[in-house]
Order: C-alpha cells, then structure tokens, then sequence
C-alpha cells in the first residue's frame, strides 16, 4: 500500500477542471468505462473526443473495467459507440482477467468438465467459451459458481437467493468477476454482480472476486504497459470503494469523477465515504472533458 496516501485524511484532493490538468505528470491512464466515459445509455457528450486527444499526445491508456464480459466483445461495442478505434491501447475487463487466470491454472475449476452456474447479462455465455465448464440451470447441479453479472433491473435480490443458495449449502467455489455493488442501468442504479457475490458469502458459500479493486487485474494492466514508473499512472473512476480503493492498494495515484454512481452526492457525504474506505483519491474530476468550457 502507498504510505503516501494512508496520511490522505487531512489532505484535500486538487480539483481539476479536465484532463489538460493531468497530462503532464502521467503517462499511462487505467479509465473506468461506466460512469467515467458512459452509461446505460451511450457515451457522455465529450468523452470520446476527450480520449482521442488525450491518446493523441502519446498516452497509454488501458479501458479498466469491472465488466464480467471477455475484453474483446467490450472492446467491439465500445467502438460501435462512437469511440474511436486507435483511441485506447488495450480494454481490459475484470471478466477477461478471470479467464485468462482459469485458463492457465486449472486448479481453479474442479476436475473433469465441471457443471457452471453462470450469472451473468443478456444470456452472455462467453465467459465459458474455451473452458472446461458446461453451463446448468441452478444451484443444486453446479460444480462451480461464476458471478459475470447482474439483471437487477429485471430481478430482485430474492431471486438470486433462490437461485443461488443450494450451491452456497454445498459449499459450491464462487468466481466474482464483477465485484461492483451498484451499477447504472437505463432504469436507474441497481445493485451489482458484487451485492450477489455477497449474498452468497451470506448465505454461507465461498467466494473470489477478480477485478477492482482487487490486486489480479491491477497486475495484469501495468504488466500489458510495460511495468511503467507507478508515479506516472493514474487511474480514473467514479467508484471510490472500487476505482480510488483499488488504486491505493496499487500504489497508483487516482482522480475520482464526482459524477456516475457518486451523481448528486455532496462533499460532506463523499468525504465520509473516503473515510469509510480509507482511501482519498488526489484529484477531483468534474467529468472526462478536456478543460473547462
């Protein structure tokens, strides 16, 4: 952990109009995608010229999301949404990090071709595909359980509960490849894949959760830049329990977006968070915009 930021308490973060302000102390930017550069309903109004100039100048930037889909399918709906191909380096989601891990260390997955209960969005099944693991219908069949995602806008907790609890009885081994507690649905925010993962450590099951803010795709990101100077990256989030949590326990200095899920939060209430999470991020960013208008 940064001792540098353990002290953060009595420090106020720098407010920063845009990212004008940070370009000239980074090198590489790790960019959370929901609430930083869109959401539910496309990107926000200035997000993608903001990332064309920015890789313009010669950033590495790496898309860091807590998304339980495999990296390329993000990375194909990313462009359809009006970002520029060229514009990022490399899109690198909690979801592709966790196949990349059972791929090569099949202690992960029980023996044999093991029965998965995916949960997951849109019917999305790719973060099975190469694997040894067929898909099941519940919890009462299930070799392991993978959390990739969360359908709150169509499901309440209770029905994960039902779902979920004769794995978590067994014992079943519970991947979270989308740790998020909340996330930002055309209905609003919901809870997240995260809040499910949870519920099954409730209800007694075992769980590992890969992405933010957890160490694993950290890793795998500064590994895929180059293992850079940590002094001249800085990660950009919305989420401080997430984006500014994961960046400390990196060693990476942080800029919280005070819109996205923290949308109408006063200072009094987001500092509290802070100290909730011990983590204070060093700048404050309106939104990803360039400069001041």
């Amino acid at each position: 952990m940064s001792g540098r930021q353990e002290c953060r308490p009595s420090i106020q973060p720098m407010v920063v109009a845009g990212l004008l302000e940070l370009v000239d102390d980074h090198d590489v930017f790790l960019i959370d995608q929901f609430g930083v550069l869109r959401d539910a309903s496309g990107p926000y109004p200035a997000a993608p010229e903001t990332l064309s100039r920015l890789k313009a100048l010669g950033k590495h930037i790496i898309i860091l999301s807590n998304s339980g889909k495999r990296a390329a399918e993000n990375d194909v709906r990313f462009a359809a949404l009006g970002f520029a191909k060229g514009s990022w380096d490399l899109f690198l989601t909690s979801g592709e990090v966790a196949w990349r891990m059972m791929a090569q260390d099949r202690t992960m997955i029980p023996a044999g071709k093991a029965r998965c209960l995916l949960v997951s969005r849109d019917h999305d099944l790719s973060p099975l595909t190469g694997l040894p693991l067929e898909p099941c219908a519940g919890g009462e069949s299930a070799d392991i359980v993978l959390l990739a995602g969360s359908e709150a806008d169509r499901f309440d907790l209770e029905h994960y509960r039902k779902l979920l609890e004769p794995a978590a009885r067994r014992k079943v081994p519970c991947l979270c490849t989308n740790p998020d507690m909340l996330m930002l649905t055309p209905v609003g925010p919901r809870f997240g894949a995260g809040r499910i993962a949870g519920l099954y450590q409730e209800m007694g099951g075992p769980v590992r959760f890969i992405g933010k803010p957890f160490a694993d795709i950290y890793r795998l990101a500064l590994r895929s830049a180059g293992n850079p100077d940590r002094k001249r990256v800085i990660c950009l989030g919305d989420s401080i329990e997430h984006d500014i949590v994961g960046a400390r326990q990196a060693g990476l200095r942080s800029a919280l977006v005070t819109g996205g899920i923290l949308e109408g939060l006063s200072d009094a209430a987001r500092d509290d968070l802070c100290r909730i999470h011990s983590a204070w991020p060093d700048y404050l960013l309106p939104g990803f915009v360039w400069q001041a208008v």
